[in-house]
């Protein structure tokens, strides 16, 4: 970081020399001035329609001005996606039952890398369209408050701080040091706000009667933090509608929570075709186009991915937009484009020197093994795993040879995946027998579904390896509709589908030991599973490295140590209605039931005891210890309460730290945990604050294995 710095400051210095050298240049093309000050001569020289042609994602090359074309729409969800080969990391999900900020933080250190690499080449090839440039629409910050919504695995889970902190690293990770001129590239916290489905309604949803404290507590906070704490350049707004305004139209979210409140100063764009959703026929909050384009300028969308912004000249001249309006919004367009460098000689901008090498490169490649080895999670084990070398292993199940479910979506394209089938082959060999047996949601005819019994009746242990696919849950999926427990991209039901039991059922009937290999991007109800299997480890969409991480956690050549960022349910029945927005029953802080797995949970190969925390000046201080005989990893995950507050969630995370151990050793923690971290929703003042009482304070491996003190907050 240091090394970039200096960089950066001589290449200031450079620009300086050459402003001076060159008098004939524009102020706006002059790299000594500042951004907002070039940004401001540049809107004094655009006509109307120029300034609109630049407030839309696809923004064209204006040749009389020297302005190139521009893209702002590019993805890097777990990797740069839909750009040709690159490194794929774990999904979100797997990324964030790491409880590891530190290595997110450096995947997306490394994913930019790639990014800018990839932008390079398209630039000097004189081909910069979609998904080339270096401003990337994630984090996903949504919270994922029901497994039923399809989009849920693009997310950190379900919790608002795990969320925050997972969300900071990752726009820490693309926009690189604040100490730097230029930024590395832009990240982009999305859906703003309210949004986690359901899919096949999102263009005329109406979140609406929502609580004000629900609204507070569980959907802002993660944005919050983004927007104060990590300095995140973008945001995006949702397509549905709260409180009857599209959120792109929304001035009580755009306006006065995220400017006026929080004090956000970079840009606001749209979700790809949400203004268009203003129309008649889906929100009809707009009479026509020109009347969309205004409404959504207006309360600050800045951007369009979309078509309606083509209009923004028709407005103006009718009256319902003024050009101040849109100056104020091209005017960040403006700005964050010269952040990026995008109006300076690469010679100055030292991002531009990042070498294609980075690509697919062994180190980025370590840390998607690194990633998916920590991000997998052990949900039960009999004593079965791990597995003893020289073992007979029959596989079994539809995602044991399934690289593309593993890239999840939003992908790039590895230069290789290695698969459970693949990992394990290389380990076991002639030992190994392997069968699909059925697909993941209907029974299979001919050579797949053929299963040789004697060999599985020779095997010592089952693996069965199934659960779900991207192309089953996603974003608006919509030729998934006639597949039992899928709907347009969500989950009617979040059982395993009824052909993966039946095999489970018919391999336990047989007599064997079975371990199950879960691959979703989203809890499954795994309660008849968990009664015949002998061991259950969740997967998730492990990536290009994904099957490697797996064999190592079977055969013990890795402790696992991931832990689950959402609540696995029992049943579809503990669910409330998907379309109830209200956080009353969902999740570990307002469900009343006994969950199958709860939130925080994954266990070892080892054992932990975690003892009675403290607090004091602003620490946390808790004693952990490995009981066990081998070294491994925990999470010590800490919980509040308020006590008299009734209504408030049953307990909220506020605090994690990831900590290795050897056999028999114990470590005393110090968290940092200052006096905001018992902030909650205060109906008397109607606003988030710190309410003086008493607290619960709880420690532990789990929302569920806590150790609980009293503590006193002025």
């Amino acid at each position: 970081m240091k090394k970039r710095t200096i960089i950066a400051m001589c290449m200031g210095g450079v620009a300086m020399m050459m402003a001076a050298q060159t008098p004939d240049i524009l102020p706006f093309q002059n790299p000594a001035l500042s951004f907002e000050e070039r940004a401001d001569d540049l809107l004094s020289r655009l006509t109307l329609e120029e300034k609109a042609s630049l407030m839309i994602e696809t923004s064209p090359a204006i040749p009389r001005l020297g302005i190139p074309e521009w893209r702002w729409w590019s993805e890097a969800l777990h990797g740069i996606a839909r750009n040709g080969t690159a490194t794929v990391y774990p999904i979100t999900m797997q990324l964030a039952s790491t409880f590891d900020d530190g290595l997110i933080e450096e995947i997306f250190t490394a994913v930019s890398d790639e990014g800018r690499a990839k932008n390079m080449v398209a630039k000097r090839a004189g081909n910069l369209q979609n998904d080339r440039g270096v401003s990337y629409w994630t984090p996903n910050i949504n919270i994922f408050r029901d497994p039923r919504w399809g989009r849920g695995h693009e997310t950190y889970g379900e919790d608002p701080y795990l969320t925050g902190r997972m969300g900071t690293a990752v726009v820490r990770g693309l926009q690189g040091p604040d100490s730097t001129k230029y930024r590395k590239a832009y990240a982009c916290a999305k859906h703003f706000a309210v949004h986690s489905g359901p899919e096949g309604k999102r263009h005329t949803f109406n979140v609406n009667n929502l609580s004000e404290r629900d609204l507070r507590e569980t959907y802002l906070p993660a944005f919050k933090t983004l927007v104060q704490d990590a300095d995140v350049r973008e945001v995006m707004c949702a397509y549905q509608r709260y409180n009857d305004r599209p959120c792109c139209g929304s001035n009580e979210l755009l306006q006065r929570i995220l400017r006026d409140e929080w004090g956000y100063k970079g840009l606001v764009v749209s979700d790809c075709g949400a203004i268009s959703d203003f129309l008649p026929g889906k929100h009809g909050t707009s009479a026509d186009s020109p009347a969309a384009a205004a409404d959504a300028v207006r309360t600050g969308t800045d951007l369009e991915c979309g078509w309606e912004y083509r209009h923004i000249p028709t407005a103006v001249k009718r009256g319902d937009l003024s050009e101040a309006d849109i100056d104020r919004s091209l005017r960040r367009l403006l700005i964050g484009r010269m952040e990026l460098g995008d109006f300076d000689p690469d010679s100055i901008v030292p991002w531009t020197a990042i070498p294609m090498t980075v690509v697919a490169s062994l180190p980025h490649k370590m840390l998607a093994l690194e990633a998916a080895r920590k991000g997998i999670v052990l949900l039960q084990n009999n004593g079965i795993l791990p597995l003893a070398k020289g073992v007979k292993v029959a596989l079994i199940g539809p995602a044991a040879t399934d690289s593309v479910a593993m890239w999840g979506n939003y992908n790039g394209i590895p230069t290789h995946t290695v698969t459970l089938y693949e990992a394990l082959n290389n380990r076991l060999g002639a030992n190994l027998y392997y069968a699909k047996g059925t697909d993941y949601v209907k029974a299979l005819e001919g050579k797949d579904a053929d299963i040789d019994m004697k060999r599985v009746m020779d095997a010592d242990v089952v693996v069965f390896c199934g659960g779900i696919t991207p192309a089953l849950e996603g974003e608006e999926l919509n030729d998934v509709k006639d597949i039992p427990g899928f709907y347009l991209g969500d989950r009617t039901s979040i059982e395993l589908p009824a052909v993966q039991r039946d095999m489970i059922y018919r391999l336990h009937d047989m007599g064997k030991k079975v371990v199950m290999v879960n691959n979703s991007g989203s809890a499954v109800a795994l309660t008849p599973e968990s009664t015949v299997c002998d061991a259950i480890i969740q997967g998730w969409y492990g990536g290009e490295l994904g099957g490697e991480a797996l064999a190592e956690v079977i055969f013990g050549e890795v402790n696992p140590s991931g832990k689950l960022p959402v609540t696995f349910y029992r049943s579809t029945n503990d669910l409330p209605d998907f379309e109830d927005y209200s956080m009353r029953g969902r999740t570990y802080r307002y469900f009343d039931g006994r969950p199958l797995y709860p939130f925080g949970h994954g266990l070892s190969y080892t054992t932990f005891a975690i003892g009675e925390p403290s607090y004091k000046d602003g620490k946390v201080t808790v004693e952990v210890a490995n009981t066990g005989d081998r070294a491994g990893e925990e999470v010590v995950q800490i919980y509040v309460k308020r006590d008299d507050d009734i209504d408030g969630p049953h307990k909220s995370l506020r605090a994690f730290e990831r900590v290795s151990l050897l056999p028999g050793e114990k470590k005393q923690l110090s968290i940092d945990f200052p006096r905001n971290r018992f902030e909650g929703w205060d109906e008397d003042t109607h606003t988030m604050r710190v309410v003086p009482g008493t607290y619960q304070l709880m420690a532990g491996s789990s929302s569920a294995d806590l150790k609980s003190i009293t503590v006193k907050i002025n």
